[in-house]
């Protein structure tokens, strides 16, 4: 399930992405806010441009835009996804990250090297940890292949150079519960812990937090053997609830 190609993926041809991207364009521009979208620019640290859709707006218009279109086939989300990560506006990207969280059961591993093109480019937490617990999480939990290989997407991921593919690796099992692979939670956790970044630090801390409502003890041992390697803000927040 290696899909670690660094190309930018090429857009399926999809009439249904043709459909929801011209209502998409039209129904969220007329929306749009110049000065909320200042503020919501400033807020998230100018990574991207904003239209000034209020969420619960936006979502409503979502809606609308997705009203009597077909179920999607995983090139439709992909070229859907794709093509809304071409757009500026941060708004687009939110749409294409709910698009694929709704309908992620109709996709397979197939879509992963989309979805490291849209983690890599325009990164930020706000994109990243949701497509991180909801769209590739659920892709390898659901890949028929991953029992059957001792490297899966994601152990490509946690020793990337980029925080942001370290970041989903360390978060994909967030949803996974009793199903979580420990060996990959801890040996992640581990192999990272060391990581200069705030959010590849913070990310430890969570996941660890997150099974901790699953096997508390387990994440307590975990804490206490790598106490010495694992930052003050990992531990922290991995005990937080403990």
């Amino acid at each position: 399930m290696l899909s670690n190609d660094r190309r930018p993926p090429s857009v399926p041809r999809s009439a249904l992405a043709d459909t929801l991207l011209e209502r998409l364009t039209g129904t969220y521009a007329g929306a749009a806010d110049p000065v909320r979208a200042r503020a919501m620019t400033a807020y998230m640290k100018d990574v991207a441009p904003f239209l000034g859709i209020p969420t619960p707006l936006r979502r409503e218009l979502s809606k609308a835009v997705t009203k009597d279109t077909p179920r999607p086939a995983e090139a439709d989300c992909a070229a859907l996804a794709l093509r809304c990560w071409g757009l500026p506006e941060r708004e687009y990207h939110y749409f294409a990250v709910d698009y694929l969280r709704r309908h992620v059961s109709r996709c397979s591993s197939g879509l992963l090297p989309a979805v490291r093109h849209l983690i890599t480019t325009v990164p930020w937490w706000d994109t990243v940890d949701l497509l991180a617990a909801h769209t590739v999480g659920p892709l390898v939990a659901a890949d028929p292949a991953t029992a059957a290989v001792t490297v899966t997407v994601t152990d490509e991921w946690i020793g990337d150079e980029d925080l942001w593919l370290v970041r989903t690796a360390l978060l994909h099992q967030l949803r996974y519960k009793s199903a979580t692979d420990t060996d990959r939670l801890f040996g992640y956790c581990r192999r990272q812990a060391g990581h200069p970044d705030f959010f590849v630090r913070k990310a430890i801390g969570w996941c660890l937090r997150e099974y901790a409502k699953t096997d508390p003890d387990a994440v307590r041992a975990f804490v206490e053997a790598e106490r010495g390697s694992l930052s003050p803000l990992s531990v922290r927040e991995a005990l937080k609830n403990l």
